[in-house]
Order: C-alpha cells, then sequence, then structure tokens
C-alpha cells in the first residue's frame, strides 16, 4: 500500500522526512498545495507511475474557520472550500481514472460530525463538511458497477491542531455577539489540545475499514460525534413528522 502526504499548506521539510522514517522502503511522500489545481493531475500520475497501483486515497487535507457568520468576509468562505471540499473533488478526481480502469480502490474522505450537526461560530467550515459528505455519498452510488469503495470518515472533538495552529479566526467587529460568543471562542481555544479523542485510535480504526471486506459507507469517531448526531438525526426526524401534513399538503 502506497501513501501521499497531501497538505493545504506548505509541509516542513521536516514533517516530511519523519513520515518517510515510518518505512524507509514503502513511506513515499509528496509535498502538495491541494488548491494547485494545475499540478495534481500529473502529481498523481507520477505516484501511479513511480510507486505502482494506489489502492487507498485519503482525503485529509483541510482546516478550520471560526468566525460569526455576519462577520466573516466571503473570502475567507471561498478559501475554506477551495481547501476542504474543491481540494478533496481535485484530488479525487485525479486518482479516479486509476481506481476505474483497475476495478478497485478505496476513497476514504474526512468529513466531521460537523458535516451533520451545526455549532456557532463554524458556519463556512460546517458548510464545507456538509458538501463533502453530500459528495462522497452521490460517489458511494456512482461507483458501484466499478467496485471502487467510498467511505465518508466523520470525527468529533480529537487532539489535533485543528482548533490551534491551524484554525483561522475572523476578527470579532459586531458587539450584539459578544456575550453569545465570545466565550465559545473562548472555551475553544483552551480546550485544544484536550479533547476526547485520540488521533492515534482514529488511524487505528480507518486501517480497519480499509482492511474490511464490507466497509461503511459512513462511519462516525469519537462518543461525543455519536451522540450529537444520534440526537440530530431524532430532532429532524420530529420535525419532519411535525410538518408532515404541511409537507402532503403541496402534492398535485
Amino acid at each position: 500500500m502506497r501513501w501521499v502526504i497531501a497538505s493545504s499548506v506548505p509541509c516542513l521539510v521536516a514533517a516530511l522526512e519523519a513520515f518517510q522514517a515510518f518505512s524507509v522502503d514503502n513511506a513515499h511522500g509528496v509535498i502538495l498545495d491541494v488548491t494547485d489545481f494545475a499540478r495534481i493531475d500529473s502529481v498523481v500520475a507520477d505516484i501511479e507511475a513511480s510507486h505502482g497501483s494506489v489502492d487507498v486515497l485519503v482525503n485529509n487535507a483541510g482546516y478550520g474557520h471560526e468566525g460569526i457568520f455576519e462577520e466573516s468576509p466571503l473570502d475567507e468562505m471561498r478559501r475554506q472550500f477551495d481547501v476542504n471540499v474543491f481540494g478533496a473533488v481535485a484530488v479525487t478526481k485525479a486518482f479516479l481514472p486509476y481506481f476505474r480502469k483497475r476495478r478497485a480502490g478505496h476513497i476514504i474522505t474526512i468529513t466531521s460530525m460537523g458535516g451533520t450537526i451545526t455549532m456557532p461560530g463554524i458556519a463556512y467550515y460546517c458548510g464545507s463538511k456538509f458538501a463533502l459528505e453530500g459528495l462522497s455519498d452521490t460517489l458511494s452510488k456512482e461507483r458501484l458497477p466499478f467496485n471502487i469503495v467510498v467511505t465518508a470518515v466523520a470525527p468529533g472533538s480529537f487532539r489535533t491542531d485543528w482548533a490551534g495552529r491551524s484554525m483561522r479566526r475572523t476578527s470579532r467587529s459586531v458587539a450584539d455577539y459578544d456575550a453569545s460568543f465570545d466565550p465559545i471562542r473562548n472555551a475553544r481555544e483552551e480546550r485544544s489540545g484536550q479533547q476526547l479523542g485520540d488521533p492515534r485510535k482514529a488511524a487505528q480504526a480507518m486501517l480497519q475499514i480499509m482492511e474490511s471486506p464490507t466497509p461503511p459507507t459512513h462511519l462516525l469517531l469519537g462518543s461525543d460525534a455519536l451522540g450529537l448526531v444520534r440526537d440530530r438525526l431524532a430532532s429532524a426526524a420530529h420535525e419532519i413528522d411535525r410538518w408532515e401534513a404541511l409537507t402532503r399538503s403541496t402534492d398535485g
């Protein structure tokens, strides 16, 4: 199995060397900005030519944007979607022809519990993850004739850099939101690095689905994600039932 490092920001040479040191013969790193769309196809072609068939693609490049919807500029949303959505789509599209010709392959896209639930202050991030969920689910149906497996992995809160150095935060500008949002921002910063989820265990979970003969189309990671997503789905079902008569009233 071959591994590729894809990043939304330039990787440090030290990080690349540390990755390759895990297995000198089998770990091959490539530094790639996933928003450099013109370069992606040639990088993937070089990987296939140099290292042989890629069995599994893991779309993990991404970052979080935090900011009140009203305060956050559109440029921040464009950047969020360029990295989190268009980057994942471009890399996936580059690998799909190889997977389809071989009638084999597994595409794993890291989404988030924020692709099903929402929280104040991360509208752009949740929007990008909702988009990935829809794209991944649709792709899972299109790939059926070609024996290509597609899995959306939705983590809860894990001890990564998501809420730390990787987070882009829009400056506060509307005082009306001070009382409701400032405590949320402060708590998110204070909890960074102390989240419930263990990234090593997340990696082990993904290795399990790679080896499974019947991997899931969607996988939640973390008990917080499990509880919050279950509550959200139950609430949605209740609202659907409450408004069922109105829903049906539009049939001709």
